[in-house]
């Protein structure tokens, strides 16, 4: 089949848009994705491990505008009229795979053009994802549109067992949960070898993750290295400049997907911390949660949140309250015991195993579209 991607970023920093994408290609199918490159990091048009890459970048009213929200209307129409583009000229995709709410309503003006099959692959609640910094008026809107828009689609993915039940609430049936797993690297337990204790946190830096307190806590502490990594935003700047602080935090800056998993694998420990009081965070698992499974390392999470539950289920790490107290505590337990260490670690490789691990999730995505292909 040939299958016409939508996505609201560049791409070259969403892994998991990448290994749905490339795992389709692997399959045999033909897979093309038109994506949103709002600072004009990357090339118009490019092919990555055989997955075609067409950007839209901000030009003409789209780079006037004040902010994406504005933007966000002139997007949807361009990606339309990207995907016309592509189908006239010998693309004629059978299936649009739309990821995210903010990609939704250019793949329903496609339907309703060409009449092919729709695929909405849910990342988030979007509406929960944004109200953490947008008006309440904004979430609400968004929330209605994404009522409406759904009932255009005929499969819903979600990133998440916990969000199926809204969607169900909004009518969607065909509802497939594909977890954001990983590949699994090693099928036996591998000691880190670190001559200090060294904690890694690769993802999004903001307020909700303990940023600044990860750093106030960590950096203040003896026999322990912390390794930071993140994308350029929300409070990047802040934490380069105080890592600069303390000598035992390196800042790596924004690094591509492909390094997380090895930075993860020189780690005693990777750290988790999430605000429990936001909506999304209680329901949505962490990829920081897969990473640290499959390569067999302990895992700080939050008390409150879908990690943590996780995490005290499958044992594999140390569930905590959303504190520079606990934190703390925390740090030092793993720190002075390794053999407790390495237990947590070789129960998270055993759970990546059993269960949490991409060839898992990659079944029931084939399965997906070769139930497509049947219909």
């Amino acid at each position: 089949m040939k299958i016409l991607m939508i996505l609201s970023n560049p791409f070259m920093v969403d892994p998991r848009v990448y290994k749905e994408a490339k795992s389709l290609v692997n399959a045999g199918h033909e897979v093309n994705v038109i994506v949103w490159d709002r600072k004009r990091d990357y090339e118009p048009e490019k092919t990555v491990d055989g997955i075609k890459i067409i950007r839209i970048h901000n030009e003409g009213i789209m780079k006037i505008l004040p902010n994406d929200l504005f933007r966000n209307r002139f997007w949807w129409r361009r990606a339309y009229k990207k995907g016309l583009e592509l189908y006239k000229n010998d693309f004629k995709f059978d299936v649009v795979h739309c990821h995210d709410l903010d990609t939704l309503q250019s793949g329903v003006y496609l339907k309703k053009k060409l009449g092919m099959k729709l695929i909405y692959d849910a990342h988030e609640i979007f509406g929960y994802m944004i109200a953490r910094n947008l008006p309440k008026f904004i979430v609400n809107y968004a929330f209605n549109m994404e009522k409406k828009l759904v009932k255009n689609v005929d499969f819903v993915i979600t990133a998440e067992e916990t969000y199926n039940d809204y969607f169900k609430s909004l009518g969607c049936n065909s509802i497939v949960t594909i977890l954001n797993c990983k590949d699994i690297i090693e099928e036996k337990y591998q000691h880190p070898i670190n001559e200090i204790f060294t904690i890694v946190y690769i993802g999004i830096l903001n307020q909700s993750r303990f940023f600044p307190e990860n750093l106030e806590v960590i950096g203040n502490m003896e026999d322990v290295k912390f390794i930071i990594a993140g994308k350029k935003e929300n409070m990047y700047d802040d934490i380069e400049k105080l890592s600069k602080k303390y000598d035992n935090i390196e800042f790596l800056g924004a690094i591509p997907f492909h390094k997380v998993i090895p930075y993860t694998f020189k780690a005693n420990v990777v750290l988790c911390m999430i605000n429990p009081d936001d909506i999304n965070n209680r329901i949505a698992s962490a990829n920081k949660q897969f990473e640290a499974m499959v390569c067999g390392r302990a895992i700080i999470c939050t008390k409150g949140v879908r990690s943590g539950e996780i995490t005290a289920k499958e044992k594999c790490g140390l569930v905590v309250n959303y504190s520079k107290d606990s934190l703390r505590e925390a740090i030092v337990k793993l720190r002075d015991s390794p053999e407790l260490c390495e237990k947590f670690g070789r129960n998270a490789l055993n759970a990546a195993i059993g269960k949490y691990n991409w060839g898992t999730e990659l079944k029931k995505l084939l399965n997906l579209y070769k139930k497509i292909e049947m219909t």
